[in-house]
């Protein structure tokens, strides 16, 4: 590990320290394991090239997460919406996905990545694509039109407090503020 910290610069690894959750060794592990998925000549900048998503989605923390897709899109800062990663969107991944971050950016960060269409509130589509997510893509574990409704009107019932039809995100940190296991299960570990 003493090479990926001599190629991190102090300077930034004390910055990166201020502004995530995550430690001294939590960055330079987060560096070490960013640089690795960079072909070995591109590895002495990694701090200045991006990883294309593909590559991001063969971590095996994210390879076998139902939302892998999502939370690229989210973290990615990327022009061409390619939703490739800079090594900062890593570290920002890894920082609200770590034991550390709070509730309240775990919870905004989450309804990012659920609200699908990029709008602003979870709809009737939103809860749909978020429970075949969940529930697996095959047709053995996928509900029927008839459960479907059924349980998206249930959420609505429990969530939607402005009876909108849809769930915006102060209604959805209310209901997520109400499990106490919500934090402890949205993390990434490397």
């Amino acid at each position: 590990m003493g090479g990926s910290a001599s190629l991190l610069p102090r300077d930034l690894l004390g910055e990166y320290q201020e502004l995530t959750f995550l430690s001294k060794q939590e960055i330079l592990l987060a560096y070490k394991r960013f640089s690795e998925l960079l072909p070995k000549e591109e590895r002495e900048i990694s701090c200045s090239t991006r990883v294309p998503k593909s590559q991001i989605l063969t971590l095996p923390e994210l390879r076998a997460n139902p939302f892998q897709h999502q939370i690229c899109r989210v973290f990615s800062t990327s022009e061409a919406r390619d939703d490739s990663m800079s090594f900062e969107d890593f570290l920002d991944m890894l920082s609200v996905f770590s034991d550390s971050a709070t509730l309240d950016i775990k919870s905004h960060y989450a309804f990012r990545i659920f609200d699908f269409d990029e709008d602003g509130v979870l709809d009737r589509n939103d809860l749909e694509k978020l429970v075949n997510c969940l529930t697996g893509q095959g047709e053995e574990s996928r509900l029927n039109s008839t459960e479907m409704e059924q349980l998206i009107r249930n959420i609505l019932e429990e969530s939607d407090i402005d009876k909108d039809g849809t769930i915006n995100l102060s209604e959805f940190q209310h209901v997520i503020s109400r499990c106490p296991d919500f934090a402890s299960s949205f993390k990434i570990v490397l």
